[in-house]
């Protein structure tokens, strides 16, 4: 099929009424598509713009609220720690004031003890000292009554009783 040199003018020729229907075509559909197309897409756009800003504006104050939560957890953890450090060392005190406590109260004690020990042994020293003057009483009662039974010149019973006094005296 060959084409006439005619029908490729026509085909090719140009219309002015089919220019304008084109064109009243186009306004006609960009019209429509604006209406019902372009301002409900450009509202879906717009609102899910704003539904991006609304999730990084949340995300900014979530990031945010978490470094003030940090910060407080550090202050609180570095408060702690000091707090654990006065606490260390409150006891450590009291215990070396316990310590000290029981220390002197054990020397207290331990004077105590030997006190005692000391007016025991001065108040066995008593007895035994009164026991040897009992006996030597007794011994001496007994001498004089040897020694009266003999004959004793006066010289000879002072003697005696001097002896006898001395020896009391030592014991």
């Amino acid at each position: 099929m060959i084409l006439a040199a005619g029908d490729v003018t026509d085909f090719l020729s140009i219309n002015l009424t089919t220019i304008i229907a084109s064109w009243l075509n186009l306004l006609i559909l960009f019209l429509v598509l604006k209406h019902f197309l372009f301002d409900k897409v450009n509202k879906v756009l717009e609102d899910r713009k704003n539904e991006v800003a609304e999730t990084y504006k949340r995300a900014d104050e979530a990031e945010e609220n978490a470094k003030k939560l940090e910060d407080d957890y550090r202050e609180r953890l570095s408060g702690a720690k000091e707090e654990s450090a006065q606490i260390i060392q409150a006891a450590t005190k009291k215990a070396q004031q316990r310590s000290d406590e029981i220390i002197a109260e054990a020397k207290t004690e331990a004077k105590g003890i030997t006190e005692n020990a000391r007016a025991e042994i001065e108040r066995e020293k008593k007895i035994a000292v009164n026991k040897i003057k009992d006996d030597i009483t007794d011994i001496a009662f007994s001498a004089a009554q040897a020694v009266i039974e003999k004959d004793l010149t006066s010289e000879d019973n002072e003697k005696l009783i001097a002896e006898f006094i001395d020896s009391v005296g030592e014991a």
